[in-house]
């Protein structure tokens, strides 16, 4: 076999073998395959698909080029929740301590910011010294201790999906359900999970904007966890406007805080609750989706979730004075606001748009070797279906003093439509579940 016969064949629409798919993936590891090579593969799949057999001999090309963890002395069921990401998607920051708080072994290997959705591993790096680098020991050992592990891949973890991850964000070739599938599951069955619930989002700002596909993605992740025997559960969720008020890494932190002392958006709250209660019973902690519920509630308010939130955050070297007093948190040195050109409702949000002008903010990366501003983002004043007036807030920019804000304040003002009258019908927040 060659590279270049490879690709030939996903260019032509032709189905490759699993050997193939292995062979080709694991060249690149040993660097007998090119990064441009990487991405003519990339962008032929992206164009020419895969079916299940090549999604599934994918997915254990990239768990077999590295190590699958061992969980099995950690007492009960670990599950874990991933999202295939959107705006102000911050679910996880508040979902693992809270599902570990209640009795469900958490094991989380999240990923950074892709395209225009942000990343966990970014905002999570935005708390000083919060640290994500850390190796499968420290992470079995977290884990084991705290019922919960926050970090990133390792070289040891699918590591061809790191090296990969990175290409497909910079190279326009995410929004695809078999390199989504196999990116998804290899790290989540690579982790030692034994359950896993996803958030499929759908709407402009999501990677699949038509629910129907979001479905199709929701069933290819299915497959694959029930063919490595996982037990995987999917909720469709909207991604038509940023989920919560705020966008940005630090940003979205203090949000997360403010859910955890049971305030903050009360769509944030809800996709959280939804998630949670589904990890609980697929962590065999709760009688009935309604007893799960109320049981992720209480710890919310009661503030179980955020003592777990400040005890595994100081286990891998936060300041956790931050969390515990956001307000001495550095801010950003420019704030501009965004106000209404006329009086009205908000009837619509490009969610896409609004995510990019977040990244050109310098809340995340258009390159792969760019830097973060943790303290750059967005806060929404406004969000669909809220009345506004002529000049008044619809949102507030955050980002370095030296940064022309032109073009992004224009490029936010002609995301949000206003209208005359009241949007007659939002789309669904939790549109379905899929098991």
């Amino acid at each position: 076999m060659s590279p270049y016969e490879i690709i030939a064949r996903k260019r032509d629409k032709q189905k490759l073998t699993a050997r193939e798919i292995d062979y080709f993936i694991s060249a690149y590891l040993k660097d007998k395959v090119t990064d441009y090579q990487i991405t003519a593969f990339l962008m032929a799949t992206y164009l020419n698909g895969m079916d299940s057999e090549e999604i599934s001999a994918l997915t254990k090309a990239y768990i077999d080029s590295g190590e699958t963890i061992d969980l099995s002395d950690v007492p009960g069921k670990k599950v874990d929740k991933h999202s295939t990401g959107g705006v102000g998607d911050k679910v996880s920051i508040v979902l693992a301590p809270l599902v570990a708080a209640l009795g469900v072994p958490v094991p989380m290997i999240s990923g950074r910011g892709l395209g225009h959705s942000g990343g966990t591993l970014d905002k999570l790096e935005s708390i000083p010294g919060f640290n994500v680098n850390l190796p499968v020991s420290e992470f079995r050992r977290l884990v084991k201790t705290h019922g919960l592990g926050l970090i990133g891949q390792t070289a040891d973890i699918v590591p061809a999906d790191k090296r990969i991850y990175a290409l497909r964000d910079v190279t326009a070739t995410v929004d695809n359900i078999p390199l989504i599938s196999a990116s998804i599951m290899s790290k989540k069955i690579a982790e030692g999970i034994d359950g896993l619930v996803l958030d499929v989002k759908y709407g402009n700002g999501a990677f699949m904007k038509d629910p129907v596909e979001a479905e199709k993605l929701a069933h290819s992740l299915i497959s694959i966890g029930k063919e490595f025997d996982k037990t995987v559960v999917a909720l469709l969720t909207s991604m038509e406007q940023p989920l919560g008020n705020k966008i940005g890494n630090w940003l979205e932190i203090d949000e997360c805080i403010d859910c955890m002392h049971g305030k903050g958006p009360a769509d944030l709250r809800e996709v959280t609750l939804a998630l949670c209660s589904r990890m609980l019973l697929l962590g065999d902690v709760a009688n009935s989706l309604e007893d799960a519920w109320q049981r992720c509630e209480k710890a919310l308010d009661d503030g179980s979730a955020f003592a777990k939130f400040l005890e595994i955050s100081r286990a891998q070297g936060a300041d956790i004075s931050y969390l515990e007093q956001p307000e001495k948190y550095p801010q950003a040195a420019k704030r501009e606001v965004l106000k209404a050109a006329n009086s009205g409702y908000i009837n619509s949000m490009n969610t896409f748009d609004i995510g990019m002008a977040s990244v050109s903010l310098g809340a995340g990366r258009k390159r792969a070797e760019d830097t973060i501003n943790p303290r750059a983002g967005i806060i929404l004043r406004k969000k669909c279906g809220d009345a506004v007036r002529e000049g008044e807030e619809i949102l507030e920019i955050h980002c370095d003093d030296a940064l022309d804000t032109t073009a992004i304040l224009q490029r936010l003002q002609q995301a949000i439509t206003i209208t005359e009258h009241a949007p007659t019908q939002q789309p669904p927040l939790i549109l379905k579940e899929i098991s």
